[in-house]
């Protein structure tokens, strides 16, 4: 909004003539721009310790990403002390080169033309892999850096000699971070160490009441935010078309999970075999959220997804601190039409989803008719457009609001893949670059992306090409990403 207000409440006539002259300086500007100073003048962006129009347009290209720059464009390019070096900058540099009347600034904010002080000595840097950044993580959790295109790999941590068909994957609490359990799709589920100490074991086996095969099965496990005192597991698998799916609790006694102990806490009627959809975490908030696909078949035939009076096609979000569930009272459909346990609806297959460890927020990734796969950023009473639109491509407008949808924040086509895996925003250390991205896969063609959680436009970038069927991410407790292998065990993302 400012940089709007900015460009039509202060450009006066002779702004025109002024960005003439800029673009006429160019040339010149680039043949004969000084070095930087030891200390600086503030709106002096190319450090030649006076601001005038070849500040303006060192601004606009800095901006714009292009070209190269001085060192110190970014601490004295910025005139309004905004934190960025931007077009409002140039706007400033302009007026001043022009000898207009300086516009008003931030409070504690140089005015242009001032002396900076002397910045105090940077620290030298560690050493970093040829071609990638180590910024530091900034505090509000957005990216401070930008990963390399095709610069990862997957790293395996944990084998996969003891189980296949691999799921979902979730840290044991209590354990330091160095024991999780492995979800099996036949309705196992099996503890392993990150660090090798010890082979892994069952630790816990529903299988008697699984249906097992094709997109059915036991599909993930959350445990209790109070485990460490509780011992409640969550469970959520599939008995099998037509019958429902289950959302079960579980006491966990002698380090192994009691099958005998199981509370089913809800069931949703499955009329067809596929779109099970399948994550349950919990939530900064101590809520249990569960996705569910929209009922299978092909093109949501049940017309589930836009019905807010059905939990399929939905995520949903529950109470599970009693015996039974209950719908938290700010759920977005609590005292209107629609089911109280809906959290966000319009989705297809959404088979994996996550929670932001900084913010909290939800990122989710939806699995795709024919032609688009999608990611999308998850708020309260949002609909996601199933079966109106497929990614952002209209599918069966017939029937659908004229409006009011959220469309994806990412997409791509059968030429990249078939199957989204949504991951998580990568909060760990060993791959900075990577800090505040949100890292999600493909299942069936093995490639990872990441996009910036902080932008709502940049396209996502090509992590890594793998040949892993990518089941699953899990968040480890330091912020780093295990990447479930549905064959092949327990990897890292890692760089080349």
């Amino acid at each position: 909004m400012r940089s709007n207000a900015v460009h039509r409440g202060y450009l006066v006539p002779a702004f025109a003539a002024v960005l003439t002259a800029v673009a006429l300086a160019a040339v010149v500007f680039w043949a004969t721009r000084s070095s930087a100073t030891d200390d600086g003048v503030q709106g002096d962006a190319d450090c030649d310790m006076d601001v005038d129009r070849d500040d303006a347009l060192t601004d606009l290209r800095f901006s714009a990403g292009l070209g190269s720059f001085p060192a110190c464009t970014a601490r004295t390019g910025d005139a309004d002390c905004d934190g960025q070096v931007r077009a409002a900058d140039a706007v400033r540099a302009l007026r001043h080169g022009a000898g207009l009347p300086p516009l008003p600034g931030r409070a504690g904010c140089p005015p242009i033309g001032a002396r900076l002080p002397t910045p105090a000595p940077t620290p030298a840097p560690t050493a970093t892999p040829a071609g990638t950044q180590a910024p530091t993580p900034t505090p509000g959790g957005t990216p401070s850096g930008t990963p390399v295109s095709g610069g990862y790999a997957l790293s395996q941590i944990v084998p996969s000699a003891a189980f296949e068909a691999s799921v979902d994957f979730a840290i044991i609490p209590g354990t330091g971070g160095q024991q999780g359990v492995v979800v099996t799709q036949d309705g196992r589920l099996h503890r392993v160490s990150l660090s090798g100490a010890f082979q892994p074991a069952l630790f816990g086996d529903i299988a008697d009441r699984v249906s097992y095969g094709g997109e059915e099965g036991l599909l993930s496990i959350a445990f209790s935010p109070g485990y460490e005192t509780d011992r409640r597991v969550y469970l959520y698998y599939t008995r099998g078309s037509p019958q429902p799916s289950v959302l079960s609790r579980f006491a966990v006694a002698g380090g192994a999970l009691d099958p005998n102990s199981e509370t089913v806490i809800l069931q949703v009627p499955q009329p067809f075999a596929n779109h099970n959809g399948g994550r349950i975490l919990f939530g900064h908030d101590g809520y249990l959220y569960l996705s569910l696909g929209d009922g299978g078949s092909g093109g949501d035939p049940e017309e589930n997804g836009q019905d807010v009076d059905s939990l399929l096609g939905k995520l949903l979000r529950l109470d599970v601190s009693g015996q039974a569930y209950t719908a938290p009272p700010d759920n977005p459909f609590v005292g209107v039409d629609g089911r109280d346990e809906i959290y966000a609806y319009g989705l297809r297959n959404p088979w994996r989803f996550s929670v932001d460890s900084l913010t909290g927020d939800l990122w989710l990734g939806d699995v795709g008719q024919n032609a688009w796969e999608e990611v999308d950023k998850v708020v309260a009473g949002g609909n996601y457009g199933w079966d109106c639109y497929e990614g952002l491509s209209p599918f069966e407008l017939a029937g659908c609001p004229s409006g009011g949808f959220q469309m994806p924040r990412a997409v791509y086509g059968r030429g990249d893949g078939q199957a989204v895996t949504g991951g998580y925003v990568y909060r760990g250390g060993a791959l900075p670059e990577l800090y505040g991205w949100y890292v999600y896969a493909d299942f069936y063609s093995g490639k990872v992306w990441a996009v910036d959680t902080g932008s709502a436009t940049s396209p996502a970038v090509l992590l890594a090409d793998s040949d892993e069927l990518i089941a699953s991410f899990s968040e480890l407790p330091d912020g780093e990403l295990a990447i479930v292998s549905y064959s092949n065990g327990l990897f890292r993302l890692a760089r080349r």
